[in-house]
Order: structure tokens, then C-alpha cells, then sequence
């Protein structure tokens, strides 16, 4: 089996079997091209069914040169992946990642924007401008809802169930869940929708999709950082803010306020309740609360 045989049917399986994303999918298939470059550099005849221990080792150690210990874990997870697809399909009869440990990191704890620098930052927004509105739309969006920036660019016109107070919405392996929408925010995006998005000429495949350039296409994940990037810089605030900082705010805060966990999960579509329990390493001081105002021996 060739290498890109073997990338190709790993990648139908990811899709089909494991029902990721193309963008979950290209990140898994990358750290595979990162090997197969480093096999052609060194001149090495491997094969995905022959490829050995030492081989990968020297890979791993040569990569460790170039990234930190958080991205070298993800390439041998990456790659641990693979060859176990390999093994399941029967290709292998072996794991030769098996043996090999991720580094030791650190949890990384997630930055957070509190409630005053959230309204700082869209107090920057220029609503004389068309795309003011839309911006100002998108933030609470991301903030009200704590919606991915994949799932904010994907968000359609038709999953918008104001009456109800709920949003459909599409995540990770295209798993859909509705997420409560508050007032607030549905008033943002009711403007924009009726003064701006009503009026663009919008582009073929594109008439349900929510937020839009003004060329009435579906915006870019890109563009969404590169907006929050000019609005923090224009706030000095000095954060790395990325759209994702805003989904970490709407848990951080809910959590802050007495939310449920288990409540919180449901709502930022976290598979697993312990990827949703890095939350509770930012604030414990309200823990405390909890226990001196619900607890029999308080």
C-alpha cells in the first residue's frame, strides 16, 4: 500500500466512519504529510504497512526541534491515530506509534475577557459603516451563544428560533444541538438582518446563511479573527483575543454565576463533561458560595 493510498482511505474513513469535519480532517492528514516529507528528505523506502519504531523516533525528534511540546503531542496523537485505522483495517498487525509518549504539558488555561472589556471591545465598532451592524451582530453571537468560529460562520437564517429562544446549531462531526439565544442578541441580529443583510445581494448557495460579506458570500473563519484582531487593538487590550476567546468568556462567566456544568456542556456541544471542566480551574472563589449557600451542613 502507498502512502497516499493509505492517506485517502484514512481520510473516507475519518469522514464517513467518524463523521469529522473537513477541517478536523485536514488537520489529522497533515501530520502525516509533515512525516512523509521527512521520509522523502532523509531518503528513507517506507511504506505505511513497513514503517518502523526507529524511523517514526527520529521524526518525532527532529520535529521537537521546530514546535512546541503542545504541537509535538498533537503530531503523535495524529499519528497514533493513523496507524491504528491501519491496524483496525488489518493493513498492520501493529501499532509503531504504541511506544512512543507525548511530552509532558501543562494545562493550558484559556483566556478570558471580562464582562467591561467584552462592551469596550464592542464599543469600538463602527455602526456608521454597513458592516457595523453585522460585527456588532457576530460578537454577541459568539458571546450570548459561545458558538465556535466554524459553527458562527455556518449558522443559517433558518436555524434561528427566536420565538422559541433557541438556535440550531451545526458542530464538531456535524452534530446538531440547539443553544438558548437571549434577547439581547436576538435584537442585534434582527437589526442587522432587516437594515443590512436584506439589502445585499446575496450569491447563489448563500440565501440561508446568516452572516455574510458584502459580496453576499458566507464569511471566512479568517475574516472573523482578522475583525476581533482590528476591535481589541482599537480597545488596548492587551489579550490574545480570538474568536474562541469569547465562547471561553460565555463558560467562564456562566460557571462564575452558579451555572451547572452539566448545563454548560450541553451548551458549548462538549462531548466528554471533563473538556468542559477546565472551566473550573479560572475561578474557584465562587465554589465556596456554592457550599456555604446549598450544602445541609453549612
Amino acid at each position: 500500500m502507498k502512502w497516499d493510498h493509505a492517506i485517502t482511505d484514512y481520510k473516507h474513513y475519518l469522514k464517513i466512519e467518524r463523521g469529522l469535519s473537513e477541517n478536523s480532517i485536514v488537520n489529522y492528514t497533515l501530520d502525516i504529510q509533515r512525516l512523509l516529507k521527512f521520509i522523502e528528505y532523509q531518503d528513507i523506502v517506507t511504506t505505511p504497512l513497513s514503517i518502523e519504531k526507529d524511523i517514526l523516533q527520529q521524526f518525532i525528534f527532529e520535529t521537537a526541534k521546530l514546535v512546541n511540546p503542545r504541537s509535538q503531542s498533537r503530531i503523535i496523537s495524529g499519528l497514533k491515530s493513523f496507524f491504528n485505522y491501519l491496524v483496525f483495517e488489518e493493513y498492520r498487525e501493529s501499532n509503531p506509534m504504541e511506544l512512543i509518549e507525548s511530552p509532558k504539558i501543562g494545562r493550558k488555561l484559556p483566556d478570558t475577557l471580562s464582562v467591561e472589556e467584552i462592551d469596550l471591545i464592542i464599543a469600538q465598532i463602527d455602526l456608521g459603516k454597513p458592516e457595523g451592524e453585522r460585527n456588532r451582530a457576530i460578537i454577541e453571537t459568539l458571546y450570548g451563544c459561545g458558538l465556535r468560529v466554524s459553527e458562527l460562520i455556518t449558522l443559517k437564517k433558518s436555524s434561528l428560533f427566536f420565538d422559541e429562544g433557541y438556535i440550531s446549531v451545526t458542530g464538531k462531526g456535524n452534530k446538531q444541538r440547539f443553544v438558548p439565544i437571549g434577547e439581547t442578541t436576538q435584537k442585534y441580529i434582527d437589526i442587522y438582518v432587516t437594515e443590512i443583510r436584506n439589502h445585499i445581494d446575496i450569491k447563489k448557495g448563500h440565501q440561508d446563511t446568516l452572516f455574510l460579506n458584502r459580496r453576499g458570500r458566507q464569511l471566512t473563519r479568517a475574516m472573523i479573527f482578522t475583525i476581533i484582531k482590528r476591535l481589541v487593538e482599537k480597545a488596548g487590550i492587551h489579550k490574545q483575543v480570538s474568536p474562541h476567546t469569547f465562547r471561553h468568556s460565555f463558560a467562564t462567566h456562566l460557571l462564575e454565576n452558579g451555572a451547572d456544568l452539566r448545563a454548560i456542556q450541553l451548551m458549548l456541544g462538549h462531548e466528554s463533561i471533563t473538556t468542559t471542566e477546565i472551566y473550573m480551574h479560572i475561578d474557584r472563589s465562587h465554589l465556596s458560595e456554592v457550599v456555604h449557600n446549598f450544602h445541609p451542613r453549612r
